[in-house]
């Protein structure tokens, strides 16, 4: 844990995440997320709390918390509703790469305004042709004078419509070999001061199966021209870099929303099992629902000493590529199976929207494909194990 908080700090604001999950964020989940509305509120109430400060070193006026503490906060926001977690998630991994590879008059001019929520951000990697082989972009940056113009279409991009700000992952180079070190990376300013989008960028959300309410969308650049002062590091060539260097962090948030979803349908489960009866008795006292829910609560164990593991190691600066792909492997996939259980403890009544559990089960398998699928951090795991232990 980093020096700057103590273990009462933590206790204290986990506490205070615990009630604003119960009390704020809990009781609308299911009207948001079957209307597919944005939570306006709770995107204010993160301003307060703030959480689109949370990783943002203090020096810049956030809070500075070490991945330990967060992830924490991450899971338990997730146990309850998944999908408010991306708000401020893909906020702060935009955030990150600023931090990290920014320029210090790049850090002064956006780590402020993203701090306090005025500047809410999102990372747009991803494109129709290229989402895992980020080095197969096509989105375009050209020099012209002090300013680049992009072209290009980006894909299932967290925060592009109530956003304002956006990581932009470019080819600036399209003949470089290899193919990624002709990428980079701009911060575009997506709107006005009035809110309004600005000229030659389109964002269209997307209808998904699940992690409604939070928008999606397709984001399409013509033409749009950017300073040159916001190129990330104010050097061309170092796009990937800057995108793969925020992957720990990411798949170590990634794997506490899926232990958070595995938490949370564990929770449902076992009330139901309670209330539920058939030939004469709870069904918690059959025995094939024991099996189930012993499974499922020793997997979101594992999945939380997993995550403790991958952030521990992250707030000591020590290589952790492999122990994040583990938690993210295994915190996602425990999201999944506890989902699953769960929908079938709760038998029939699982498949009607009046239960919780069956957002838990439509939003868990996105966290198995978000940041690195899983079978790419099956393939990082095993080069790691091989590189340790060489004969």
């Amino acid at each position: 844990m980093s020096d700057a908080w103590s273990k009462e700090d933590e206790l204290g604001i986990i506490d205070m995440i615990e009630k604003w999950v119960e009390n704020d964020v809990r009781p609308i989940a299911k009207e948001h997320d079957q209307q597919d509305k944005y939570p306006h509120a709770l995107a204010e109430q993160m301003k307060v709390l703030g959480l689109f400060g949370a990783t943002i070193g203090q020096e810049f006026g956030g809070l500075g918390l070490p991945a330990s503490i967060y992830a924490k906060i991450v899971m338990k926001v997730a146990s309850a509703w998944m999908a408010p977690s991306g708000i401020f998630n893909s906020h702060l991994i935009q955030a990150s790469a600023i931090e990290r590879c920014g320029t210090q008059a790049q850090k002064e001019r956006f780590l402020p305004r993203m701090a306090t929520g005025e500047l809410r951000g999102g990372v747009a990697l991803t494109e129709p042709n290229a989402g895992t082989d980020l080095q197969a972009i096509r989105t375009t940056a050209v020099k012209d004078g002090d300013e680049y113009i992009i072209n290009g279409a980006k894909t299932w991009i967290t925060n592009s419509l109530n956003g304002n700000s956006l990581a932009v992952l470019v080819k600036t180079d399209l003949d470089a070999v290899p193919a990624h070190k002709g990428t980079s990376m701009f911060i575009v300013e997506t709107k006005d001061a009035d809110g309004n989008f600005k000229p030659g960028i389109t964002v269209s959300k997307m209808t998904k199966l699940g992690y409604r309410a939070i928008d999606t969308c397709e984001v399409v650049f013509e033409n749009v021209r950017v300073p040159a002062a916001n190129l990330v590091g104010e050097k061309e060539g170092s796009g990937f870099k800057h995108a793969i260097g925020g992957l720990e962090l990411g798949r170590i948030n990634v794997a506490a929303r899926g232990a958070g979803i595995a938490q949370g349908a564990t929770e449902l489960a076992v009330r139901y099992a309670q209330e539920r009866e058939t030939f004469g008795k709870a069904i918690c006292q059959h025995q094939a629902i024991q099996l189930k829910l012993g499974e499922m609560a020793t997997q979101v164990e594992a999945a939380r000493l997993l995550i403790e593991q991958a952030a521990t190691k992250y707030d000591a600066n020590e290589r952790c590529d492999m122990e994040a792909g583990m938690a993210k492997y295994f915190g996602s996939e425990a999201g999944v199976f506890c989902a699953n259980e769960a929908m079938r403890i709760f038998g029939g009544y699982s498949y009607s929207v009046e239960y919780d559990i069956e957002r838990y089960y439509r939003d868990a398998m996105l966290m198995c494909i978000g940041e690195g699928t899983n079978e790419m951090q099956r393939i990082i795991i095993a080069k790691q194990l091989i590189d340790k232990h060489k004969i």
